[in-house]
């Protein structure tokens, strides 16, 4: 063979090797994202679920399908909901209380552990759990709502820009960021949020087996340490993520100690960065522009 034909084969052995590498990569990039168990800790006993609601709650799927998922599946006896959250929405709060409840009510046990900040929205789907676990110092409580509107008539002003409203009805623009709100349109607001604040009182009265005297004279939006909401009725217990974990187990009627697994999501890195980046706007999004308009949420520092 002709040296000239060794460098012809070497380099079409080359290129095979570079096309084969960057076709795994490209597989390896654009991969879809995959569900796994991952085993949190290992022991003797049956296992308990861990499901983790974190940051603003702006919808529900996700842990309304965990809940779902782990109430179906016969290994898992119990559930320990974590909650490092200032509450959210109003309907997804809702949205996952029902599914607390449901899974409840099916004979599995669900243990709210209370991180830092369980509060609104958090503590509503709290109370639907079998038990409220807090630390000493988690923040929790404020049973209220919120709703806040942008008013940018007086900035689009200056930049010589102005919206022209054609409606059928007086209150059919109500809270529009380009008109100032009148009187009529706050009374419509209030009214919808005195609504949902009885909602919230409601929920806490009967989960909580407090009066309603009492729980009004707590709803006015305030925190309350894990201390304070123990003494008040608003949690069972104080203790530790820990301690949650023994507390569902013995709920479930493990013996041992018990397995602890929770889903995680195995995505390839490119999907990873991509989706993190579409996250970080999203949230932006929706906690600047498309903010509900009525929220159980805990507005603090």
């Amino acid at each position: 063979m002709s040296k000239s034909a060794k460098w012809f084969l070497g380099i079409l052995l080359a290129l095979a090797i570079v096309a084969t590498a960057f076709t795994f990569l490209l597989v390896s990039l654009f991969r879809g994202s995959s569900e796994q168990t991952e085993f949190v800790r290992s022991g003797s006993g049956d296992r308990v679920a861990l499901v983790e609601l974190s940051g603003v709650i702006t919808e529900s799927a996700d842990i309304v399908r965990q809940l779902k998922k782990h109430r179906e599946n016969g290994s898992v006896k119990a559930i320990v909901l974590r909650i490092e959250s200032p509450g959210g929405g109003v309907v997804p709060s809702q949205e996952i209380y029902e599914e607390v409840k449901k899974t409840c009510a099916a004979g599995k046990p669900v243990v709210a552990s209370m991180g830092s900040l369980a509060a609104s929205g958090g503590y509503y789907i709290a109370v639907g759990c079998s038990v409220l676990v807090a630390n000493p110092g988690t923040l929790t409580g404020s049973v209220g709502v919120i709703s806040e509107f942008l008013q940018l008539e007086d900035a689009l002003g200056k930049l010589g820009v102005g919206l022209k409203t054609i409606k059928s009805g007086k209150l059919k623009d109500a809270g529009s960021p380009v008109r100032k709100m009148t009187q009529e349109d706050e009374q419509y607001f209030q009214e919808l949020m005195d609504d949902v604040h009885r909602q919230f009182i409601a929920v806490v009265e009967e989960e909580r087996n407090l009066e309603h005297e009492e729980v009004t004279a707590l709803a006015d939006g305030r925190v309350f340490t894990g201390v304070q909401a123990l003494e008040l009725g608003l949690v069972d217990t104080l203790g530790t993520y820990e301690d949650a974990i023994g507390i569902a187990a013995a709920l479930g009627g493990i013996e041992g100690d018990p397995t602890v697994v929770r889903e995680r999501k195995r995505r390839a890195w490119f999907n990873t960065v991509v989706d993190d980046v579409t996250e970080s706007l999203t949230s932006i999004r929706k906690e600047w522009l498309d903010r509900p308009v009525l929220s159980y949420r805990f507005v603090g520092p």
